[in-house]
């Protein structure tokens, strides 16, 4: 009987690890295409802002997709569109960790129309 609840508690916690790794994984390479999205000439940050968002929902829900923010940024001497994204860890039962996990993808901005 305490094994079982030793295991429940084991296999609990690689769940809630497994979740919040793939949340993190999603929201970078969320924020990643969205600033690349946006580096291309003739766009805006709030088209990256856009994209992102809605790679997010796609993928997640729409409570992580509310803290998303663009802009242009100098990184080692070169101009680049950053997106930043904020959401909640999420977390199984009362146990998880509570906070917030914060990402921020980087594109090389282009030159020109």
């Amino acid at each position: 009987m305490l094994a079982a609840a030793l295991l429940a508690v084991l296999v609990a916690g690689v769940l809630q690890l497994a979740l919040a790794l793939h949340v993190r994984t999603v929201l970078a390479d969320s924020a990643a295409e969205g600033a690349r999205y946006a580096a291309v000439g003739g766009r805006t940050p709030a088209d990256g802002v856009a994209r992102t968002r809605a790679l997010v929902v796609a993928a997640l829900d729409e409570a992580y997709a509310r803290d998303v923010t663009a802009g242009p940024e100098r990184l080692d001497g070169l101009d680049v569109v950053a997106v930043h994204v904020s959401a909640p860890l999420p977390v199984l039962g009362l146990l998880g960790p509570a906070g917030r996990v914060e990402v921020v993808g980087h594109a090389l901005a282009e030159d020109g129309p």
